[in-house]
């Protein structure tokens, strides 16, 4: 964030969008107690690519979804995460462009299965980091998307 640009004020749930990723808008949790994002996917192949591991998944980016956006991305790393139930489980992560308030900035995202959770998509911390401020108060401060 420049010095020009204030931080964007968000509620405790957003609408966000991956473009590189093609997903227009997803609902997500902003989530300022877990250190990264992930998102869920109903399906997720390992493979490999010039000799780097990449990940083909798909996504559901409302729970009443008709079709599940078929993504494809570049595994950067794979790391141990603790989720809220105290389980840790090896997860891979993704680098993708975030679109939220009209900016656009790079993040982490940990590819996981998120079936019994609300939102398809956890917002944490590090993709905040010095660029958000969270009302946990408020919801969808943002507004509805356009079209999921």
């Amino acid at each position: 964030m420049s010095d020009r640009e204030a931080p964007i004020v968000l509620g405790w749930r957003e609408w966000l969008a991956l473009p590189e990723l093609g997903i227009r808008a997803i609902r997500a949790k902003v989530d300022t107690g877990a250190r990264s994002s992930a998102l869920h996917v109903e399906s997720l192949e390992r493979f490999f690519e010039r000799g780097a591991p990449w990940v083909r998944f798909s996504v559901l980016p409302t729970r009443d979804a008709q079709a599940a956006i078929a993504c494809v991305a570049e595994i950067v790393d794979v790391r141990p995460v603790t989720d809220s139930g105290g389980r840790t489980t090896e997860r891979p992560f993704i680098r993708s462009l975030l679109m939220l308030a009209g900016r656009s900035w790079p993040i982490e995202i940990n590819l996981t299965r998120r079936t019994h959770m609300l939102f398809p998509m956890l917002l944490g911390r590090t993709a905040m980091a010095g660029r958000v401020l969270v009302d946990p108060g408020s919801s969808f401060l943002l507004g509805a998307p356009a079209s999921p």
